[in-house]
């Protein structure tokens, strides 16, 4: 997937998470920093956006099988599309090509 399509989907994911209904979010929240922990054993040291953007199109099962865990009783807190996609965009900040809300070439 191209760095340019998966970051529009990030972007939608934190838009998301922070559209969620109040009752929502701590959930939510508490599971999206499980992912982003997870994404930084996954990753690594410095890493760049499309390292970043590879492990995305690996797949988030592994993103899934945290909410699962972390969340059991909050299904609202499984949806992917949210958390796993919010972690990502948040973590996306810490990549070595990444500055001032875009990827630097």
């Amino acid at each position: 997937m191209p760095f340019e399509t998966a970051s529009d989907q990030w972007a939608a994911g934190l838009r998301r998470l922070e559209e969620a209904p109040p009752e929502q979010r701590p959930a939510l929240e508490r599971v999206t920093r499980l992912i982003e922990a997870g994404l930084r054993r996954r990753l690594g040291g410095p890493f760049t956006s499309e390292e970043l953007a590879d492990l995305y199109d690996l797949g988030t099962d592994w993103c899934s099988d945290v909410a699962y865990a972390a969340a059991p009783e909050q299904p609202y807190a499984w949806d992917v599309r949210v958390v796993a996609d919010a972690a990502i965009g948040r973590y996306l900040r810490e990549a070595t090509d990444y500055a001032g809300g875009r990827r630097r070439r």
